[in-house]
């Protein structure tokens, strides 16, 4: 008698492993993820079907082994699992919305958190080492250090993905009452809350939790209605131990429109900055993204890759997506040559010539101002000392004269500028805080 699963028994092997998965995966994640598989036995393989690529990299990724555990101890451990993506079905599509949730009895999570965001694929390197353990120690004694704990750094550099772990990592304690929010949308439901008469219900919603995390914090600054509510939310949750989490683009300091009293919580905890990625940590990311993905990826494509793109981890793992969707499509290996010229505009732009103008909008959304205020004669520090940053800036970013940045920045004379230059280039030697925040503004112009 052939005692292999037979072509009937794919049903039966699935329901198995879908009663030890319900016993291990939280219930909401349980709905999200894991019932819109459809299962297919094909002799000694069990096919697992969702709809898009996107569901399919979030599965494997959070629970690909766990399900691989379930189906072995459901008693078919000879039986080889593959995933595959079938474009016929719908169910998985709106599946990760699912887990976003507001305040329902059957759930403990106020907010959409990301399953694919853990800490065990987080690529660590030298420039986020600090973070990572920071993070994981919050995840491990919330409320009890670092509170707040207080992530900044560029765009695309894992702050996101950090906090998310934690929460992933906390989401195990079923008795963890957790509210995730970006900055703006806890602004815009303020303002609805204010319009609806009903702000004590929005107070009562954030202060019953037990951690409390805030994805780009400084969308509140100079919203001086939303900083009130904050600041009085931050410290009831602090007067009795709940964990605070937040990410910004900036240091506390650096939040210019942000009240002083608030500035000054920020730093009652821990904050700590992540750094751009450094040449081996991009190539281990990619690595992971490629395993993730099925894709072999060619030594001299990922050394090209993680060269040329440098400050964004979000533009890297674009790259890789972009390279792969193209191969895919065209049949296509994935040599030099091909990512060459799939990506002739991104390598390009890594290289491009920074202009006065390019400089002048960059720095003035860092600072929060008008970038028309760059050419203007306005001497508040507010406007003055991110000018005199852009000045500078300017002088080391490009081969103009001074007289000529001095024109692009509304007519001023070269002493001007050159005063500027010098300011700045003292306030960088004198002031180490000052320089790691020049660090950041020359990466993001480069």
């Amino acid at each position: 008698m052939n005692d292999s699963p037979s072509q009937s028994a794919g049903s039966t092997i699935w329901e198995r492993a879908l009663q030890r998965l319900q016993q291990s995966v939280p219930a909401s994640r349980f709905d999200a993820w894991i019932r819109p598989i459809v299962a297919e036995q094909q002799d000694r393989t069990l096919l697992l079907k969702v709809s898009n690529r996107f569901f399919l990299d979030g599965l494997k990724s959070s629970y690909g082994q766990q399900i691989s555990d379930a189906v072995r101890e459901a008693g078919y451990g000879d039986v080889e699992i593959r995933f595959q993506v079938d474009a016929n079905l719908e169910t998985a599509d709106s599946a990760p919305a699912v887990a976003e949730t507001s305040s329902r009895s059957d759930s403990l999570v106020d907010g959409y958190i990301d399953p694919r965001f853990t800490f065990e694929n987080f690529v660590v390197g030298s420039g986020n080492e600090f973070c990572h353990a920071a993070s994981r120690a919050v995840a491990d004694k919330p409320g009890e250090i670092y509170n707040p704990l207080y992530l900044y750094g560029g765009v695309g550099l894992g702050k996101t993905h950090l906090i998310n772990a934690v929460a992933n990592a906390l989401m195990a304690n079923n008795h963890t009452r957790i509210a995730y929010r970006t900055g703006e949308r806890f602004t815009n439901e303020l303002i609805q809350a204010i319009r609806n008469g009903s702000t004590e219900e929005f107070r009562n919603q954030y202060r019953k939790v037990d951690v409390l995390i805030i994805d780009d914090i400084q969308f509140i600054a100079g919203k001086d209605r939303t900083q009130e509510e904050f600041f009085h939310t931050f410290n009831a949750l602090h007067e009795i131990k709940k964990q605070i989490i937040l990410t910004s683009d900036r240091s506390p300091r650096e939040l210019t429109n942000l009240m002083e009293r608030l500035r000054s919580r920020f730093n009652w905890g821990l904050v700590a900055d992540i750094q751009p990625p450094d040449l081996e940590t991009r190539l281990a990311i990619l690595a992971s993204k490629a395993e993730l993905a099925g894709v072999e990826l060619d030594r001299d494509v990922a050394q090209l890759l993680a060269s040329r793109i440098t400050n964004n981890v979000r533009e890297l793992e674009g790259a890789l997506t972009r390279l792969t969707a193209h191969a895919t499509l065209t049949g296509r290996t994935i040599d030099i040559d091909f990512a060459r010229h799939v990506l002739r505009d991104l390598l390009h732009e890594e290289i491009r010539a920074v202009s006065v103008e390019d400089i002048q909008k960059k720095v003035a959304s860092y600072y929060n101002i008008n970038p028309r205020e760059m050419r203007s004669g306005k001497r508040s520090r507010t406007v003055a000392f991110p000018r005199q940053v852009a000045m500078y800036a300017a002088k080391e970013l490009t081969t103009l004269s001074l007289p000529e940045i001095g024109e692009q920045f509304g007519g001023k004379d070269h002493t001007t500028i050159l005063y500027a230059v010098r300011k700045i280039d003292k306030m960088r030697q004198d002031d180490d805080d000052f320089d790691e925040e020049m660090e950041r503004i020359m990466a993001l112009l480069k």
